[in-house]
């Protein structure tokens, strides 16, 4: 094992702190290549970025890193059947999801084919009175509405028994990302990066991407055709807002096509051109430009809480509305949704992390809570909280009548969809799948145990895991180094998130000058640092700050200096630009 970074075996939050490095000769090169500081150059190293692939990661263009739509298997078969239901003026349904991947694919494929004249009716699923994905009554609604073709978004890989419902009254084309077990469904076009056949590579796209990609293949079969020789051609990227929203909310790898789809998108949404996001960002309190923080934090879990407590399609509904009045109108609903989702959930945190603490000092691999009565559409938030605070693969279910329905979040290296697939394909679960980080189930109350058992032992791995994930650090810096310049030089390697981290840097030998606890709730703590040998003070914001030794630390302004770990940021107010610390831990220096 490597030395820790700085020393730092065990930190106040009782992290270890370890280097994330780079090849020296590699970001030397790069920042004399690309004019940026030495530090940039050491962090796009660390990322993997070699001299050729910098410029593309700096100013990632759709230009350079857009794939050809045609490398996705069925691809070609879906976009000519989507043009031949725009030159026919054909009415398609839309079959979505309740998160926000289901919600932004939905509203892209709806307003393209409206766009190109088509009538489209759409549908998106109740969580607790149809559950995921296709069903029966809701197709055959779609089919009796007159629709001859029905589009499947972010669902359908695995629905082919509820798809057989249209056999012979519509085609089906589905656009989809989950992991599929076996061949796609008997249906006209599966467009799936993640089928057994397919050879595209683009396995990291959202369903909001696939549907994007089949948007760009659909308008180039129209152009062939010679269908925009009296009328313009559809604005694609005016869709990639909603694709930017998608990739951050469903956690999808920042890297390659993703981080240049993410990146317009933003840019998009920063025009504020489409009435419902503007009124989230609104509702958000987002008063900057959008970022990827933005996304996850601001407009997706108000999107996410209709699906989980309220109407399903509420959020659906909000993306497609063009008048800005009931996009408002909407967008304050599912606020008071969301707020009410916190609420339901702050109700099952305390009782859920009790049960997870209990079985991770009993050493167990896997954690399973389960508890009478717990919301089915919040398990998945609870379980990404436990998740977090004991470094395991976390699995909660709520009960209602003698069924268990649940929602699990895993740790980088264990796939705990693969586990839950294992366990329904055994017969333990009624229903079960998901991706390597995240996966839904329900089975028996009385098969629990078993499940916990199985999971146990299928993720043993992770028994051997930390109790809190090693913080990978990548650079030192002094306090006065950390200015709004460098925060600059920063943020030119967003937008951040899965495989595309934001740098974690080290303050060293800060001195914490004044600390206090701020907000409405007090869960926040503002500081003002200085260095060893004083200088200009930086504020330092620690966000969740729970009692802890982190915590207490700060606010007590011990006089042995500190290092502390988080993220620069600029920011603005009232048109002055600043820079800000956002801890992430801290040890004694």
């Amino acid at each position: 094992m490597s030395e820790p970074a700085l020393g730092v075996a065990r930190s106040l939050s009782g992290r270890r702190w370890v280097w994330r490095a780079g090849e020296d000769r590699v970001a030397f090169g790069i920042a004399q290549r690309m004019g940026v500081p030495e530090i940039v150059g050491r962090l796009l190293a660390a990322r993997g970025i070699d001299l050729d692939g910098a410029g593309h990661f700096l100013e990632p263009t759709l230009r350079a890193l857009l794939p050809d739509p045609s490398v996705l298997a069925d691809m070609d078969v879906a976009a000519d059947r989507l043009a031949d239901a725009v030159v026919a003026g054909e009415t398609v349904g839309v079959f979505g999801d309740y998160d926000v991947d289901g919600a932004c694919s939905a509203a892209l494929m709806v307003t393209l084919l409206r766009s190109l004249g088509c009538t489209v009716h759409h549908h998106v699923p109740d969580r607790m009175l149809e559950g995921y994905g296709p069903n029966g009554p809701a197709l055959a609604g779609l089919a009796a509405r007159g629709a001859s073709l029905v589009v499947c978004v972010d669902c359908g890989t695995a629905a082919a028994e509820a798809l057989a419902v249209l056999a012979g009254s519509a085609d089906v084309i589905v656009l989809d990302h989950h992991k599929a077990e076996g061949p796609p469904p008997p249906v006209l076009a599966t467009v799936n990066p993640n089928r057994l056949d397919d050879r595209s590579g683009l396995q990291t796209l959202c369903a909001a991407a696939v549907a994007f990609m089949a948007a760009v293949a659909t308008v180039r079969a129209l152009r062939r055709r010679g269908a925009f020789a009296q009328r313009p051609e559809p604005d694609l990227i005016g869709l990639l807002d909603l694709v930017a929203l998608a990739t951050v909310c469903d956690v999808m790898p920042l890297t390659g096509v993703n981080r240049a789809l993410v990146r317009q998108g933003l840019k998009v949404m920063g025009r504020r051109a489409r009435p419902g996001i503007a009124a989230l960002l609104d509702v958000a309190q987002v008063r900057t430009s959008p970022s990827a923080m933005s996304c996850g934090f601001g407009i997706g879990p108000r999107i996410n809480a209709a699906g989980r407590i309220d109407a399903a399609d509420l959020g659906l509904r909000l993306l497609l509305t063009e008048d800005p009045v009931e996009a408002a109108a909407l967008a304050a609903r599912l606020d008071g949704v969301n707020r009410q989702r916190q609420e339901v959930e702050s109700s099952m945190l305390e009782a859920a992390l009790q049960e997870a603490e209990r079985q991770a000092g009993a050493g167990r691999a896997a954690l399973v809570v389960s508890g009478a009565g717990w919301h089915p559409g919040v398990v998945g938030i609870v379980a990404g909280r436990i998740k977090e605070r004991f470094n395991r693969p976390a699995c909660v279910a709520g009960i209602a009548d003698g069924v268990a329905k649940g929602s699990g979040r895993s740790v980088a290296g264990i796939d705990l969809g693969s586990a839950i697939i294992a366990a329904r394909q055994s017969g333990l679960l009624t229903t079960g799948g998901g991706h390597p980080m995240a996966a839904g189930f329900s089975l028996p109350e009385d098969r629990l145990e078993a499940f916990a058992a199985f999971l146990d032992e299928r993720l043993a791995a992770a028994a051997t895991l930390p109790s809190a994930a090693d913080l990978r650090v990548e650079a030192a810096v002094a306090v006065p180094g950390a200015n709004t310049d460098l925060a600059r030089h920063l943020e030119r390697l967003a937008p951040f998130g899965p495989g595309n981290e934001e740098p974690v840097l080290v303050l060293q030998h800060a001195r914490v000058v004044r600390a206090d606890r701020v907000g409405r709730e007090a869960t926040v703590i503002r500081a003002f640092v200085e260095g060893e040998g004083g200088g200009p003070r930086l504020k330092a914001m620690l966000f969740r700050a729970r009692e802890g030794a982190l915590a207490e630390t700060l606010l007590g302004r011990s006089a042995l200096p500190l290092h502390l770990a988080g993220h620069l940021r600029s920011e603005e107010w009232n048109g002055s630009v600043s820079p800000c610390f956002v801890l992430s831990d801290a040890a004694v220096a």
